[in-house]
């Protein structure tokens, strides 16, 4: 059973730096592209950053490029977005998923497995 555990979320001011953690576990992730997106209350879910497991490549929203990181620990099973000069708008709940095969997609219905959740709040 594939199990997907977040983790670093918290309270930040503007333009601090949060890590998350993604913790993987149930099966080989080598061929899957993992998938960070976020929610805001009242907003839809949106992408944030992807990337394929086996082979590294990495795509980002535009409103988070040169600020966050994606990357992967392929010993821990663990993906993590580093996020910089955060922002009041980076508020949201942050969701690691994933979804078999190696391209990153941008649409939270082609991600078959989810985690809970970590809360992610930027003050002004």
């Amino acid at each position: 059973q594939v199990q997907l555990v977040e983790s670093g979320g918290g309270l930040v001011q503007a333009g601090g730096s949060l890590r998350l953690s993604c913790a993987a576990s149930g099966r080989t992730f080598s061929s899957y592209t993992m998938g960070w997106f976020r929610q805001a209350p009242g907003k839809e879910r949106e992408f944030v950053s992807g990337i394929s497991w086996s082979i590294g490549r990495t795509y980002y929203t535009d409103s988070v490029k040169g600020r966050f990181t994606i990357s992967r620990d392929n010993a821990k099973n663990t993906v993590y977005l580093q996020m910089n000069s955060l922002k009041p708008e980076d508020t949201a709940v942050y969701y690691c998923a994933a979804r078999s095969g190696m391209v990153i997609t941008t649409k939270w219905n082609e991600y078959n497995y989810w985690g809970q959740g970590t809360q992610v709040t930027v003050s002004s």
